[in-house]
């Protein structure tokens, strides 16, 4: 049996990432190669230039490829951007029968149904996300197949995406298939909302069930997903990432923007108050001009103020949500989770338990334990999509589907032939004294007809 290898393509708006992975023995994730490369071509999640973005997709999976020596014809893409919409909706139907149990194909046939719905307009439905269900107005039902019932209705969380966003990334695939040299054979598997991917490799299954909301911070964006009972009950994403801390560094400090950013990354604290005013950097800046001294403590205060403001945003979120007090906390990844003193600031302003998320929850050995790192969440998890589905309990009908297509279909039994010749004769019989009777009636309208012409 040939061995499953998948891969998945963040397409983020500071880097393209490429991680290619198989489930070893022990059910758990290795991943074989990975490849990056930073993208100029995408803005707040949504591709502005496509040869740009094409040219770091290249890259990503050139060296993917080589890392793991695997030919890549299927890549699982992330989809993001602010335009992200997720809308609640409600369907039901009625069952033939209340005698026998609901099944997997009446669950499906809801979420079909689901999908047939009218999105805004210029977006198209991404994904179909099962709230609860009810059965016969008995409501909050986790899983209805098995139960007896006639009247079956479901809540959906739908969540959709405009539909040229998700256009301009496939054509981003083909160019990429073009200058690969693949033929048309490069296409797209699973397209899956950058958050859910992030939440598949961060999240532990005792607090999806607990409660948690997972925020991976980007470049431009900053993604939510809230979990529940093991079901995604709210997404949302929020314009505004690590970019804008950098570019407030670039502005306060008035320094160039790759020196903005190596200051975030090597000295920046989200909270001002553990930094020292003893401490100064020295930049360089215009060729000819002295390096320029900055305070540690007057870049913390830069940093801190930004990054309070989208702190509070993300709560006021998960505040409208209904979600404001979650047992499991909040969990942040992504590459601007990295930042120092993050966790803490989250704490103080939310208070709700904090912590940074590794893509390592589900997985085992791999050969580049580099990809263990928070601004790789997204792309494990896209891999991860490609074993299993996002929704729990597809998961569990996906399992039981082999042991249903095993069962055979029973066949309705022909009588045997000398009862079906009789049954056949008894019809005829029928039809001939239904044939009399008729006749007879005939004759005595024709009768009584003839009488009254007489009179």
């Amino acid at each position: 049996m040939e061995e499953k290898i998948v891969v998945g393509l963040d397409i983020g708006s500071s880097k393209v990432c490429a991680v290619v992975g198989k489930m070893n023995e022990y059910g758990r994730l290795e991943i074989l190669g990975l490849g990056q490369a930073p993208c100029s071509g995408v803005v707040r999640g949504v591709v502005t230039n496509i040869d740009r973005t094409v040219d770091a997709i290249v890259k990503a999976i050139n060296e993917a490829e080589t890392q793991a020596n695997v030919n890549i014809l299927e890549v699982n893409v992330s989809i993001s951007g602010q335009q992200i919409r997720s809308i609640r909706e409600r369907t039901g139907f009625t069952r033939l029968s209340a005698d026998k149990e609901i099944t997997v194909e009446d669950v499906m046939r809801l979420n079909e149904d689901m999908r047939r719905i009218q999105p805004p307009v210029g977006n198209q439905i991404l994904h179909v996300v099962p709230q609860d269900y009810s059965v016969d107005y008995a409501s909050g039902i986790y899983d209805p197949v098995g139960m007896l019932g006639v009247k079956l209705e479901g809540e959906f969380h739908v969540i959709t995406a405009p539909f040229a966003a998700i256009a301009n990334i496939q054509k981003c695939i083909e160019k990429a298939d073009r200058l690969l040299g693949k033929r048309g054979q490069l296409k797209i598997g699973e397209r899956v909302l950058e958050p859910i991917a992030a939440g598949m490799a961060v999240l532990m299954d005792e607090e999806k069930e607990a409660g948690v909301a997972m925020v991976d911070i980007g470049g431009d964006t900053t993604d939510i997903a809230i979990f529940h009972k093991n079901i995604i009950r709210h997404t949302s994403v929020i314009p505004f990432g690590g970019n804008i801390v950098t570019r407030d560094i670039e502005d306060g400090c008035t320094i160039q923007a790759k020196y903005a950013e190596l200051l975030k990354i090597r000295f920046g604290l989200a909270l001002s108050e553990p930094a020292s005013w003893n401490e100064v950097v020295s930049i360089p800046v215009l060729p000819g001009r002295p390096p320029k001294e900055i305070s540690i403590k007057n870049l913390a205060y830069i940093i801190e103020a930004r990054m309070e403001e989208i702190v509070e945003m993300i709560y006021a979120e998960l505040s409208r949500a209904g979600y404001d007090r979650l047992t499991g906390g909040i969990v942040l990844t992504g590459g601007g989770s990295q930042l120092q003193y993050l966790r803490e600031l989250f704490e103080l302003t939310t208070g709700m338990h904090t912590r940074i998320g590794n893509p390592n929850q589900h997985m085992g050995r791999s050969q580049n334990e580099a990809v263990k790192a928070p601004m790789y969440a997204a792309a494990v998890g896209l891999v991860m999509a490609g074993f299993r589905a996002i929704d729990e309990r597809e998961n569990d009908y996906l399992k039981a589907k082999p042991v249903m297509a095993a069962a055979p279909a029973q066949q309705p039994q022909q009588p045997p032939r000398k009862e079906r010749e009789q049954d056949g004769n008894a019809k005829q019989g029928g039809g001939r004294f239904f044939n009399s009777i008729l006749d007879r009636t005939r004759r005595f309208l024709s009768d009584d007809m003839d009488d009254r012409m007489e009179y």
